[in-house]
């Protein structure tokens, strides 16, 4: 048990991606999660929330403006990205083979997070892996046009950034000493985030066995 913890905090070492490299890694890391496909591994929202508590207590060594500032702008062009991918491919994005970076099921999943949501997809999905890399994505395949992706696109980085980031900056400030539990926070919040899109997806396979199984004329 030990050396499985032991390994999992080194796989999910956020204090050493955020401390050794800074905020242009932060950057990346966002940017590439919310606008390539191959992104959606990257942890995009515990990143967010960590980054806030090490501006906080110094760690990282920029001010909140400045944090909040350089997020906004990689959600934000990192969605532009996926859209243009999605618009450029079309349809023939789902011709693509499954490999270990894409699978046509994920842009099945944020296709029928569309058909819920509408244009909302783009904000709601921030809040979900998976969903926030490819929700972009279907939106150009869809031609969803570019002002209303837009709206949305700035309406949905705003507000994950600002909720996820500003409450990691003030839990650093209430709390200094919470960053000798950053191992266990980040498992949490791993758990947290994952569950809805796992429902999802169970959902989503159940669903199609349903309509597989369904008796011929």
């Amino acid at each position: 048990m030990k050396e499985i913890w032991e390994h999992l905090s080194n796989l999910i070492d956020a204090e050493a991606i955020i401390s050794k490299g800074g905020i242009y890694l932060i950057f990346f890391i966002v940017f590439a999660e919310t606008g390539l496909f191959f992104g959606f591994f990257l942890p995009g929202d515990y990143l967010l929330f960590l980054a806030g508590i090490f501006c906080a207590t110094g760690i990282l060594e920029v001010s909140i403006y400045q944090l909040l500032a350089t997020l906004f702008m990689a959600g934000v062009l990192g969605n532009y990205v996926g859209y243009w991918f999605g618009f450029s491919t079309g349809r023939m994005l789902l011709t693509r083979e499954d490999s270990f970076f894409f699978k046509k099921r994920y842009v099945y999943m944020a296709e029928e997070f569309f058909k819920k949501y509408g244009g909302m997809a783009l904000v709601f999905g921030r809040f979900f892996p998976i969903i926030r890399t490819f929700a972009p994505i279907f939106a150009g395949v869809a031609k969803v046009r570019f002002n209303t992706f837009t709206l949305y696109n700035l309406l949905g980085s705003l507000l994950w950034v600002l909720l996820l980031t500003l409450s990691g900056f003030f839990l650093g400030k209430k709390f200094p000493g919470i960053i000798h539990y950053m191992p266990l926070i980040i498992l949490v919040l791993i758990i947290f985030t994952a569950t809805p899109v796992i429902v999802a997806y169970l959902r989503s396979a159940k669903n199609n066995s349903s309509q597989n199984n369904l008796p011929t004329e």
